[in-house]
């Protein structure tokens, strides 16, 4: 992994899915709210949690990851999605082809923050959602200096191209709509 790249390993993986297991509905109800959602490309999709989630909810889920392993666990978890290998700072999508781009925790693992944003922006149709850490939370998810602040997220998403960025703070998580 690059600089930044944050390795849990899957042990911690299995602990940010089962704290965002508690906050999934909350999530999926806030990324298609307000408009009509029926294509999502989940970045950093790991084992298929949200992927999941977005085909319950009707849609059709193209995931992607870094991470071959995560990815042959989401395809038997989810075999209805199509899953690939890829970055989130070089998205192997044409322009406008998903109605929504949706991060899954994978912001802070990102080597450029910006690139990754104007990627989500030059795909997505409707909209960008993210989830993130709170920084001042410890004892859950990577080091706090791997995580990303709300101001930096925001004038990232910004400079990339969103006229918008709403931040919603869950339980745990910070939840984050851009458009």
């Amino acid at each position: 992994m690059h600089g930044k790249r944050f390795d849990g390993g899957l042990e911690r993986l299995r602990a940010t899915e089962r704290i965002a297991r508690l906050e999934i509905e909350r999530v999926i109800g806030l990324a298609m709210e307000g408009v009509e959602i029926h294509q999502v490309l989940d970045v950093g999709a790991g084992t298929g949690l949200f992927s999941e989630a977005f085909v319950q909810a009707g849609c059709q889920v193209t995931g992607l990851d870094v991470n071959p392993d995560m990815l042959a666990a989401a395809r038997q978890i989810v075999p209805g999605a199509d899953f690939r290998e890829g970055l989130a700072e070089s998205l192997p999508f044409p322009a406008r082809s998903s109605d929504l781009v949706f991060f899954g925790l994978v912001l802070h693992e990102t080597d450029d923050l910006y690139q990754a944003l104007k990627e989500a922006r030059r795909v997505a149709r409707l909209r960008a959602a993210a989830l993130e850490w709170p920084y001042q939370m410890s004892e859950f998810g990577p080091p706090l200096e791997h995580r990303l602040r709300p101001k930096v997220l925001r004038e990232r998403a910004l400079q990339a191209g969103f006229g918008q960025v709403e931040m919603v703070p869950l339980k745990h998580l910070l939840f984050y709509r851009m458009e």
